[in-house]
């Protein structure tokens, strides 16, 4: 949640904070601020702060009123979680001197509160933020420079956080430290960078370096220092990023989220590249990190994830026991840390994260941690926590996905799902050289099918603006077409606001029924596979209650038009495959309704892309 920028150059840098907050808004924000320092003229200026409610445009608007100065800067959207989205409780906070952004949840701030606040400290705001200014402002009093004054006081604080500081007495320096929240570092030529993800530094370096859990960070023009809270040196060269800052533009589509569906045909190839071994129907997979001795002793494999990335799990699931013979389950994260799983050394457990940094999935990754399981992550963004945090770690390389609604990255993970699945069965035995080529082969063709599914563009669009109207809709799906619509009814509800559930179609009797009538959409997700006839019966049984039926079929299937009153046909592919091409026109579907409807596609009300706060 939340973004976070810095800057320490010589340029002028409001505009360039506010460019950077832009390439962050996917990530979800209320509320805008910045704070900036004049430092070129050796006289000690008092920080100049700005904010603003809403939209990043407010904010531009209100800086057309009063320009801020400075050639350091802060700078902040906020997703409200202490507090409501008020002016007073935007960010940047000021405590005397010091001016602080802050992304996370400071878990015992009430009783730091008291503390302070029996010592005279007066709070403006609600936030949780507010206080961690205030102790670093009372360390800075006790004599203390702001480096170790912000390791002084973060020693106090439990928590999540990602911080950046000014203070007008060193004009020349941005502090930064981060805990479970993500923070990266740009180094420019005489200039230095902060953010919370990589867009927002990209179009002005590519060389990067992500801070780890407890470390601090002091910018100045010339570089950075890094040390851990305890005050250890910490030496780690920064990395070249190979994706540029075009890859996150919307190239004429009309949203991002657009761009991104059209991407997937390219995401899929990405993500097979120099990963499949057709002579031999297995994986490449020495990057990964995994013993391959211990993986063919695997006797169990959990799934850990949340929303998007659990209903990618639940593919990955009926792959692995189906292909690898092993047993599997799917976890939500924010359920497995709340018990005591039984899990140990014989387990592989796979966290799947599209940023890579979701505070659910990271704590859950490190109860399976203490707990001696295997543990993989499956991740788009690199160096991210969660595979930093795993230890072995299988990239999507979907390219970076500004859209909150994720589409590429969730294709992308069952690709991983998929090709996790084969790996496994391989090292054990169960799945043949000459089952897994077939499957490969198939595999590797997957983007030219996806390609043809996308040209059902103007179809799908038609058939999404009579849904506009809709008040609810039902998603059915059964075996590997389950998942895509669980995922197809999150995407609906996620951007265009309408009421939508995802079930398994064999459940549909069992209480969804009762709500089908004339004015209740069911989409059936409902392919040539085992379970084409008993998912046929279930529209039957929703046509007979007068409901309106969309089905999403093979080419080919002469029956469904005379039971579903819309078909969208698409390209007959493996059955075991079918969700790869499934699921694009259920992402155009909502996609389109949501446009329909006016709705903010690319950044839909109370959601962020990475959420870092449980």
């Amino acid at each position: 949640m939340c973004g976070i920028v810095g800057y320490v150059g010589n340029q002028e840098c409001a505009d360039l904070l506010v460019d950077g907050l832009r390439r962050l808004e996917y990530r979800g924000y209320d509320s805008a601020g910045l704070a900036t320092l004049v430092r070129s003229d050796g006289e000690k200026r008092p920080i100049e702060v700005l904010r603003a409610v809403g939209k990043l445009g407010n904010l531009v608007a209100a800086l057309r009123e009063r320009p801020l100065k400075g050639t350091t800067g802060i700078g902040h959207t906020r997703w409200a979680t202490h507090g409501r989205p008020t002016e007073v409780n935007a960010h940047p906070h000021v405590a005397g001197p010091i001016a602080l952004v802050h992304n996370g949840i400071i878990e015992n701030h009430l009783a730091l509160k008291r503390e302070l606040s029996a010592e005279g400290v007066k709070f403006s705001s609600d936030t949780d933020t507010e206080m961690v200014a205030h102790l670093i402002h009372r360390e800075a009093k006790a004599g203390h420079e702001l480096f170790v004054a912000v390791k002084r006081a973060l020693a106090q604080v439990h928590g999540a956080y990602a911080v950046a500081v000014i203070d007008q007495r060193q004009p020349d320096r941005i502090v930064v430290a981060k805990n479970a929240s993500p923070l990266v570092i740009g180094f420019g030529d005489g200039e230095m960078f902060a953010a919370s993800d990589i867009p927002a530094v990209l179009p002005y370096t590519n060389r990067v370096l992500l801070l780890e859990d407890g470390e601090v960070g002091l910018l100045t023009a010339d570089g950075i220092q890094v040390e851990s809270l305890d005050g250890k040196k910490v030496e780690r060269e920064p990395r070249t990023i190979t994706w540029s800052a075009a890859q996150a533009e919307k190239g004429g589509f009309k949203h991002f989220m657009l761009k991104e569906i059209h991407e997937q045909p390219r995401a899929i190839e990405d993500t097979l590249r120099g990963r499949v071994d057709l002579a031999n129907g297995d994986i490449i997979a020495s990057e990964i990190g995994l013993d391959e001795a211990t993986v063919a002793k695997v006797q169990r494999v959990y799934f850990i994830a949340c929303g998007t990335s659990s209903h990618a799990t639940l593919y990955g699931r009926q792959l692995v026991e189906s292909l690898a013979g092993i047993p599997s389950q799917c976890e939500l994260a924010s359920e497995f840390v709340g018990r005591d799983p039984v899990i140990g050394p014989t387990d592989l457990v796979v966290a799947v994260s599209q940023s890579g940094e979701t505070l659910d999935t990271l704590a859950a990754l490190k109860v399976a941690k203490e707990k001696g399981a295997q543990l993989l992550a499956i991740a788009n963004v690199i160096h991210s926590a969660i595979p930093r945090a795993a230890g072995a770690a299988f990239y999507t390389h979907a390219g970076p996905e500004i859209g909150v609604a994720s589409t590429k990255c969730f294709t992308t993970q069952l690709a991983a799902c998929l090709l996790l699945a084969v790996y496994l069965g391989r090292r054990n035995g169960k799945l043949s050289k000459e089952k897994a080529q077939e499957l490969l082969q198939h595999t590797v063709e997957l983007p030219h099918h996806m390609r043809a599914t996308l040209a059902l563009d103007d179809l799908v669009r038609d058939l999404a603006r009579p849904l506009a109207s809709s008040h609810s809709a039902l998603f059915l799906g059964r075996g590997v077409s389950f998942p895509i619509a669980v995922e197809g009814a999150l995407k609906l509800k996620e951007i265009s606001y309408i009421h939508a559930e995802g079930y398994a179609a064999g459940e549909m009797k069992h209480g969804p029924i009762a709500l089908i009538d004339a004015n209740m959409p069911v989409i059936a997700v409902m392919p040539d596979d085992r379970s084409y006839e008993k998912i046929a019966s279930n529209v039957q049984e929703a046509r007979a209650r007068d409901g309106v039926v969309i089905a999403i079929a093979t080419r080919g299937n002469s029956e469904i038009g005379a039971i579903a009153n819309k078909v969208i046909y698409v390209p007959k592919v493996d059955p075991l495959l079918s969700p790869f091409i499934t699921s694009i026109p259920l992402q155009l579907l909502s996609y389109y309704v949501a446009d329909f409807k006016g709705t903010d596609v690319d950044q839909p009300r109370n959601l962020a892309k990475t959420v870092t706060v449980e």
